[in-house]
């Protein structure tokens, strides 16, 4: 996949309704080389899609405070991840909205080890 696809594929799912499944329900630990990862949020992908890395498109979820195993939601934002091979999407319940700034603390605890940009959905104000 090449970087102009993987931006176009991630984009392509900005306010989009998904069913994700969760790998990493929050509360997981992952242990990596160097060192350990607890989500403190559910993490998983949309089955059959494949990202950057060749493996299904990641998602992060917010706004659900406890572990589930699959979910509908939009996606809200993209966390692009700059010197990575993946980006990473970001959902949350249907109508929930949360600010660049909450999204980027929420994700975190992953994404400190990147340099990633949060894209956030703008939302159109009808008066």
């Amino acid at each position: 996949m090449t970087f102009e696809e993987r931006k176009a594929q991630v984009k392509s799912y900005l306010g989009k309704r998904v069913v994700i499944g969760i790998d990493r329900p929050i509360g997981y630990v992952h242990k990596k080389e160097n060192y350990t990862l607890t989500y403190p949020i559910n993490y998983g992908y949309i089955p059959g899609v494949l990202g950057g890395d060749g493996e299904e498109l990641d998602v992060y979820l917010l706004g659900v405070n406890e572990s589930v195993e699959e979910f509908e939601c939009e996606i809200i934002a993209i966390a692009h991840r700059h010197n990575d091979v993946e980006d990473k999407l970001v959902g949350a319940p249907i109508g929930m909205r949360f600010s660049k700034e909450e999204i980027e603390n929420a994700i975190n605890f992953q994404e400190q080890y990147y340099e990633t940009e949060v894209e956030v959905l703008q939302t159109i104000n009808k008066h």
